[in-house]
């Protein structure tokens, strides 16, 4: 059973489900970055991890049935692409401060996704 469908029995929203998991996400880079001089063996698995999420992120909202405005579509796209660039930045050069992007993009977006629409209007 994935995520999605873990979703409906937990009566958890899709937008809630995706908050905690990019917030999920942050806390394990930021908890590599804390950790940097001293144990960086969790980072590959940490921005695996973040891929992962971004992938099945960007194509739920890129899927032909989704319901997201053409414009939030393409955004989340590029910021898939991005997340993906960094993380192979990282992965050839590692600086924990490179971290910061990936660690800042999933709070803001998990923040935005923790408000629900018609509390945003």
């Amino acid at each position: 059973m994935n995520a999605y469908q873990k979703t409906a029995q937990t009566g958890r929203s899709q937008r809630q489900l995706e908050a905690t998991l990019l917030m999920k996400a942050a806390t394990r880079l930021k908890r590599v970055q804390d950790n940097w001089d001293k144990d960086q063996s969790d980072l590959e698995a940490a921005l695996a991890y973040n891929r992962t999420l971004w992938t099945v992120l960007s194509t739920a909202a890129t899927e032909p049935d989704s319901q997201l405005p053409a414009e939030l579509k393409r955004n989340i796209a590029l910021i898939t692409i991005f997340i993906f660039n960094r993380s192979l930045d990282i992965q050839i050069d590692p600086k924990a401060t490179d971290l910061d992007a990936l660690i800042d993009i999933n709070r803001s977006i998990a923040q935005g996704l923790s408000v629900e629409p018609a509390e945003a209007a």
